[in-house]
């Protein structure tokens, strides 16, 4: 009896699993039909209430309520339903449009490639691709065959590291830095935080013409089209521009092959001052292969979409690539957040 017991716990441990799916729609539905913003606003309400405030019937409001109180999303006492403590977090923090932009990305980006996971593995194609029209074997130039869906995707990613680069910002010394190079900087979301936190920062960011002109255009709201340029380049083909003491790789090396990686890296070599940094600021996993959870399920999004090498890679691989380029005084900066983000620095030697 004792063994069928622990049996039936150890098989329980499968639910989360199995059902994933439909834990992920949970929040989906919860953030679509605008029932976290409700008890946001007016909890803790009944669920006659959340009815009445969403529009569905008791029936369909009981199922979602059923979904979201199990998975501890929302909380229900006394027969009246609040946040959850993620949900209520996330408020708090001034987090919740990060959140829900993060939460429409993966409804309408990751979810059904992720089907392909397995064929992914087997060929080495990130076969997941197959879902966006186009031809050619990359997400990025393929998103803009789907209206809205690149404006989505630019405005996750600035979720994103709105939500992970603190440990860049923060945690990061700056102190003796004049110039960053923010290679593959994107809408400039990074750029803008650094010279924020860091008033006597200048930084460049170097990236494709198409994304610059959302970095201009932020660029110019944040004020600080004094301190932050833009330089418009192919980061593999193209020459970087001198003068900076600081070469910046923000989420990029999680897209890349450890060859592509690794040639970033020597271009970085050449172009950064002697005695100047290297920094890779990206999502890692653990050196012993066993986690963390978060970078485990975020790989089969890289699996099955980007490029058919993206992966998030150890620590140590991108401590090796560094030295391998020739930086030294290799460091690893960890966060305190609840995402594996860090940052991995090196420094070109002296002459």
């Amino acid at each position: 009896m004792t063994g069928d017991a622990n049996s039936s716990e150890e098989l329980g441990l499968l639910v989360p699993i199995l059902f994933g799916h439909s834990a992920f729609q949970q929040l989906n539905a919860g953030c679509r039909l605008g029932l976290f913003e409700l008890l946001h606003a007016d909890g803790p309400l009944p669920a006659g209430k959340v009815a009445d405030g969403l529009g569905l019937t008791r029936r369909a409001t009981d199922v979602l309520l059923l979904g979201t109180t199990a998975l501890g999303l929302t909380t229900v006492e006394d027969g009246s339903y609040r946040n959850g403590p993620p949900i209520t977090a996330a408020f708090q923090k001034g987090l919740w449009p990060v959140l829900r932009d993060i939460v429409e990305f993966q409804d309408r980006v990751s979810y059904l490639p992720a089907a392909d996971y397995a064929e992914s593995l087997r060929t080495g194609e990130n076969v997941g691709i197959r879902h966006f029209p186009g031809t050619t074997r990359d997400l990025y130039t393929r998103l803009s065959g789907v209206p809205g869906l690149e404006e989505l995707f630019y405005r996750c990613m600035h979720s994103w590291s709105r939500l992970s680069n603190p440990v860049l910002v923060e945690r990061t010394d700056f102190s003796g830095t004049r110039r960053v190079l923010d290679v593959g900087g994107g809408d400039a979301v990074n750029a803008i935080a650094l010279a924020r936190a860091h008033p006597s920062l200048r930084v460049t960011v170097l990236d494709r013409a198409g994304a610059l002109e959302v970095a201009d255009r932020n660029i110019r709201e944040a004020g600080l089209r004094g301190r932050i340029d833009t330089c418009a380049a192919d980061i593999f083909t193209d020459p970087y521009p001198g003068g900076h003491d600081c070469v910046l790789f923000a989420h990029q090396f999680v897209i890349w092959s450890p060859e592509q990686n690794l040639a970033l890296l020597r271009k970085a070599y050449e172009v950064v001052e002697p005695e100047g940094r290297v920094l890779v600021f990206n999502a890692f996993s653990d050196d012993d292969g066993a986690g963390p959870l978060y970078a485990a399920l975020d790989n089969v999004y890289f699996t099955t979409l980007p490029f058919r090498h993206s992966t998030i890679y150890r620590w140590q691989e991108c401590e090796t690539w560094l030295r391998e380029a020739g930086f030294t005084d290799v460091l690893r900066i960890t966060g305190p957040g609840w995402t594996p983000h860090g940052v991995v620095s090196g420094r070109r030697p002296a002459r």
